[in-house]
């Protein structure tokens, strides 16, 4: 934390001023709604991709620079494991990083670290490529349902690992100290084992063939990242990925791809407020699932190279939504597109097609006068055309993207507490939003638990 603390000063961005608040304090947003946006947002990197090329870049030897990387807690804490174990990192500006992992090593200092996020699970790969072994918690993050590692586990024992698991920790090594190629068939799609076992297969000695895979844009661009370096990779973005291990990975320069789902929350906003937002430094091929709902619901999209221009000004129309492994419409836009159909006209249905128990956001509408009837995966929402300002808590980053969604459209003040979840993907949202027009603050109040207790709303997820 001191490192990093250290690196970001004098950046003036929300990230700086939460690293160097620790725990002492706890922020919570307060939206007086109504406002309808109009301007211009930048969209930051993705997310899912950086989660994913940090714990790759221990993988490299040399200096691996990452650029367009999201200033969120996940990358900060992705970044002092990195640190943690060695590795040498440097801000050259806040949104570029030089990595080197030359002096890496396995450490149980970033235990802490590692239980806080869902993405650390992306260690084990990057581990047993690097040193041929690996130790690590089991991960943390938002707790919407139950999330095995199954898949992770079965590639990384088909490509010659064997696994251990108890006491919350997650052991591996490779017979022979190195990993072997394989031809592994996933028995589900699953992004996050498509992205552990693409890494740790990356310098597996021999040919690795990984059958009904994920084919998400942070997939591609973690293939991208790691080819630049130096790896075999071909087929990512289809059914079939063929990994060719390499020796070892070099140093270079990567620049991470747009966010989706950001740029989808923010369309979503504007659709939900009214107004007009060009969305800047996007991917429109990436949106277009989300751009056909919006239009659907009565938005406007236009699209252009790396922009999309959304514009609302008359009624939202009902429309039936399932969330499907992309292409198809993102799960991790379910709760933001909900908060939407609160407010068309007729009676909705969302099918979430990907996770179990992604609803618990549901009863927080409710607290704002959502009707909406939750059934297993199903939720029918009645339209009532108008939300009401009632305190809120974010249950998850995007149940929290949701709150911040219902805030602005909602008659009177939103309060919404626990945004810690929503600073895990969301880079600068209250400045980015106040800069359109959105009359949107966070707050900082003194975080009164007993001691040991202050880290609760990160160590109680799943």
């Amino acid at each position: 934390m001191k490192l990093l603390t250290t690196l970001h000063a004098g950046m003036g961005k929300k990230t700086a001023l939460w690293q160097n608040r620790g725990s002492d304090f706890l922020d919570k947003y307060v939206i007086r709604g109504g406002k309808p946006l109009y301007g211009e947002v930048e969209i930051s990197g993705a997310k899912n991709a950086a989660v994913a090329i940090i714990p790759a870049a221990m993988m490299v030897d040399g200096v691996c620079r990452i650029e367009n990387l999201p200033q969120i807690s996940d990358t900060d804490k992705l970044l002092q494991i990195l640190s943690l174990m060695g590795a040498k990192v440097r801000f050259i500006n806040p949104g570029t990083v030089d990595v080197d992992c030359t002096s890496v090593r396995l450490s149980n200092r970033i235990f802490s670290l590692t239980k806080q996020i869902r993405a650390s699970y992306y260690l084990i790969g990057s581990m047993l490529g690097r040193f041929g072994e690996a130790c690590t918690t089991m991960p943390g993050g938002c707790n919407f349902g139950v999330r095995p590692i199954d898949q992770h586990i079965k590639g990384m024992k088909a490509l010659g690992a064997s696994i251990e698991i108890g006491r919350g920790l997650i052991q591996a090594k490779a017979a022979g100290g190195r990993l072997h190629g394989a031809r592994i068939y996933l028995d589900k799609v699953s992004v996050g084992a498509t992205i552990n076992i693409m890494i740790a297969a990356a310098t597996a000695e021999g040919m690795t063939i990984i059958e009904n895979v994920a084919r998400e844009p942070h997939i591609v661009d973690l293939a991208n990242f790691l080819n630049s370096m130096g790896a075999d990779i071909r087929g990512a973005g289809t059914d079939v990925i063929k990994v060719r291990g390499v020796q070892k990975l070099h140093g270079g320069a990567y620049s991470l791809i747009p966010d989706q789902i950001e740029a989808g929350t923010y369309m979503t906003a504007v659709a939900a407020t009214g107004g007009a937002l060009k969305i800047n430094n996007v991917i429109p091929r990436h949106l277009e699932c989300i751009s056909a709902k919006l239009r659907e619901i009565g938005a406007d999209v236009q699209e252009g190279g790396d922009f999309v221009v959304v514009r609302r000004e008359g009624a939202l129309y009902r429309a039936n939504v399932k969330t499907q492994p992309y292409p198809g419409f993102p799960t991790d836009m379910q709760p933001q597109i909900t908060t939407l159909l609160c407010l068309a006209q007729g009676t909705s249905i969302v099918t979430e097609g990907v996770w179990d128990n992604r609803y618990r956001y549901v009863n927080e509408l409710r607290k704002m006068g959502a009707e909406i009837h939750v059934s297993g995966k199903t939720a029918i929402i009645e339209g009532i055309g108008h939300l009401t300002g009632a305190p809120v808590a974010a249950c998850d980053l995007r149940a929290g993207a949701a709150m911040i969604v219902a805030g602005l459209c909602a008659e009177g003040t939103t309060v919404i507490e626990d945004v810690v979840y929503i600073e895990r993907g969301y880079q600068d949202i209250v400045g980015k939003l106040r800069a359109v027009g959105a009359d949107i603050a966070a707050i900082s109040e003194p975080d009164d638990e007993p001691d040991g207790n202050e880290n609760r709303a990160l160590d109680d997820v799943g």
